[in-house]
């Protein structure tokens, strides 16, 4: 864990995350689109990584590794039920599906299951938005 001095934080970072988080999705959706579908995936983790690096981004806190940020949101703000519970087992999902995309020589992502990993995105964008804006 690594502690953040005051002006690396606040609502001005978690908008920038948030609207990188957006660009993420947009490229996401272009890929769909296009048939690129494990490509669509990654940049979907992405957009779901970054919506929730902007909640940290309200707290004097980062990590170093993904996979201690998205545990720590898990942590504290999933079982906490500030988000909905739900939405753990598809950010866990869709991290498992990004690794595939891009490590598994012999993963071979399907139309259906990109299409969940970016609603999964376009659902926690939203949810992220309305958090920060009550901030």
């Amino acid at each position: 864990m690594v502690c953040c001095r005051q002006e690396f934080y606040g609502k001005d970072l978690a908008k920038y995350k948030l609207e990188r988080a957006m660009e993420e999705f947009d490229t996401a959706e272009l890929l769909f689109y296009n048939e690129r579908y494990q490509a669509a995936n990654n940049r979907a983790y992405y957009s779901i990584y970054y919506s929730i690096t902007a909640v940290l981004c309200l707290e004097p806190i980062a990590f170093k590794k993904r996979k201690d940020t998205i545990g720590y949101f898990h942590k504290n703000y999933v079982h906490t039920s500030i988000f909905p519970k739900e939405i753990r087992r598809s950010i866990s999902k869709a991290a498992k599906i990004r690794h595939a995309s891009d490590y598994d020589d012999f993963y071979i992502a399907g139309k259906d299951e990109t299409k969940k990993q970016i609603q999964t995105a376009k659902e926690l964008i939203g949810l992220v938005n309305n958090y920060i804006s009550e901030r």
